[in-house]
């Protein structure tokens, strides 16, 4: 799947017209695999895509679907590092919002990824998550499976003549096929418009801070969860969405991670640890990103986070690339934010 989608991606605009997908389907790295043909690809947008566009994403390779765009102000610290020496006071500055930082708007779209790529894709699948009420009223940490987070830019589109189209088990519940013969299309169902509606305030993206060092692009975008209160305190959650791509030519292997987190309340920590989610990824021109989510909590309703990864590469240099600062804020939540998957 992945070499396929990186020969995909050097098919110029005029070829994609009338050449043929062909993805390794899950049983490919098994002894008798075969390519199978899963679809025709489409010419690349310059305007939005919509709910139910079927595409190959362009960096991991997997099969998805569009569900719902987000308008994303993406903060880029590489035009206003250009031509600056490297000091640790660039690091050092967790504004999010500086005025030097470069700012533009991108599409965004949320997505559900083909189960069947998921085992062979470098990307948590899990990492959608919100704190929702229980039966007990009290906040428990919903984690909804195979959904992303996708750029405009990271979008291979194509059309499909199979009437499976896509193996998750939402897809038949926030979809519906035309009765057109095929190739297909897809349009949202009502249970997806009633889904996004009630849940928008945690799946919604807003902002994207990116950096580079070292032919290394580090890509994060903040999202809040909610609150859980008690009769003493108040205590907010965000989870965090990181991609690690290189850019380079030279393998390179994360180490360590080092994070600062600055509360409202005027508390700093400081967390350093071996590598990320348990594992220090290799990125090589063969698998070149890595994606992760976690989780920070503050008592407080916002705060700052900014830090660094180590590398090591594979010429033996050891250096660190900043995580580009960004903002923990709260938001106004609706009043029953209970996952209404379990009744879709």
């Amino acid at each position: 799947m992945l070499l396929i989608a990186k020969v995909i991606r050097q098919i110029s605009t005029n070829e994609i017209r009338s050449v043929a997908i062909r993805c390794i389907s899950t049983s490919c790295l098994r002894t008798n695999s075969k390519l199978a043909e899963v679809g025709k690809l489409q010419t690349p947008k310059t305007e939005n895509y919509v709910t139910g566009q079927l595409f190959l994403h362009k960096v991991f390779g997997y099969r998805g679907v569009i569900l719902f765009p987000w308008t994303a102000r993406v903060y880029d610290r590489d035009a206003a590092n250009q031509g600056k020496e490297e000091d640790s006071s660039v690091i050092s500055n967790n504004d999010p919002n500086n005025k030097e930082v470069q700012k533009r708007t991108q599409t965004f779209y949320q997505v559900l990824i083909d189960s069947r790529d998921i085992p062979f894709i470098r990307a948590q699948t899990e990492a959608v998550t919100f704190l929702g009420n229980n039966q007990e009223n009290s906040r428990s940490l919903y984690a909804i499976p195979g959904l992303d987070y996708v750029s405009h830019s990271d979008v291979i589109p194509y059309q499909t003549f199979e009437s499976t189209a896509l193996s998750h088990e939402l897809f038949d519940k926030f979809l519906k096929r035309s009765d057109t013969d095929p190739p297909y299309t897809y349009f949202p169902s009502e249970t997806l418009k009633a889904w996004q509606k009630k849940n928008h305030t945690f799946l919604e993206l807003s902002d994207v801070h990116l950096e580079t060092t070292n032919n290394i692009r580090i890509t994060v975008i903040p999202f809040y969860m909610g609150k859980k209160e008690s009769p003493s305190s108040s205590v907010y959650w965000w989870r965090y969405c990181i991609r690690l791509e290189n850019l380079g030519e030279l393998s390179v292997q994360l180490r360590e991670r080092h994070w600062r987190i600055f509360s409202l309340t005027g508390t700093l920590e400081t967390v350093r640890g071996r590598g990320i989610v348990g594992q220090e990824p290799i990125l090589n021109s063969r698998l070149p990103a890595f994606q992760y989510s976690s989780h920070v909590s503050l008592q407080a309703p916002s705060g700052h986070m900014w830090g660094s990864f180590r590398f090591e590469r594979e010429d033996g240099l050891v250096f660190d690339c900043r995580i580009p600062p960004f903002s923990l804020e709260s938001k106004t939540e609706p009043e029953n934010t209970q996952n209404d998957e379990e009744n879709s």
